[in-house]
């Protein structure tokens, strides 16, 4: 790997920060948000900004778990336009966290699908396991121990969230319950966690995930 660069530290992204680029980018300017308030219609920004307060909250409670000995890491951008929300490393292994808000919704996960509010199906289970998939493969290819990356949904905002019983490949919270990973232990060492928290962190890493 080349030297590690501020240009190039993912520890030091923000939660949402790859939202944060497009809502900069793509979303409404100031008057057009106001027009769009106005006239009490949708902002081509909602999205974002809604996915983005829900990355920021789950940011903040993964934050928390430092001083149990994790390294949390936010937005990691991997190729076709696809990124990590967070991802936690420390004692009890590494977690690719997935977070989605929506708030005052019922929601059902199963094995590959979710349902909102028993709408149609959508695959957040299925995308979650193969994000993981693809961030194992890198890690493995710059240490030489054998890492296991967990996918893990978290929902922010939900009235109800309920699993099918079959459901065990992904782990499935609500943001508050985000900290039931922090006690977990016994998978990685000091030094494994200090060994993939400074491979992940280096941005040029993911470049062909």
């Amino acid at each position: 790997m080349p030297p590690l660069t501020p240009s190039h530290d993912l520890a030091l992204n923000r939660p949402g920060a790859s939202l944060r680029e497009k809502l900069d980018a793509e979303g409404p300017t100031i008057l057009e948000r106001a027009v769009d308030w106005l006239l009490r219609r949708p902002s081509e920004g909602d999205s974002y900004r809604k996915g983005l307060a829900g990355e920021v909250r789950v940011g903040a409670e993964l934050q928390r778990l430092s001083r149990r000995g994790w390294r949390v890491l936010h937005s990691i951008e991997l190729p076709r336009k696809v990124d990590v929300d967070h991802l936690l490393i420390g004692p009890g292994g590494v977690f690719c966290i997935n977070t989605k808000r929506h708030l005052g919704k019922a929601v059902w996960v199963g094995d590959e699908m979710a349902r909102i509010n028993h709408g149609k199906p959508r695959p957040y289970g299925r995308k979650s396991k193969a994000e993981a998939h693809r961030v194992q493969s890198v890690l493995e290819r710059y240490v030489d121990f054998p890492v296991r990356v967990e996918p893990v949904l978290v929902f922010v905002g939900v009235t109800r969230l309920d699993k099918a019983p079959t459901q065990l490949a992904v782990h499935v919270y609500r943001d508050r319950e985000v900290s039931a990973l922090g006690p977990l232990s016994g998978v990685l060492s000091p030094e494994q966690v200090d060994t993939l928290y400074a491979v992940a962190r280096h941005r040029s890493v993911w470049l062909t995930a």
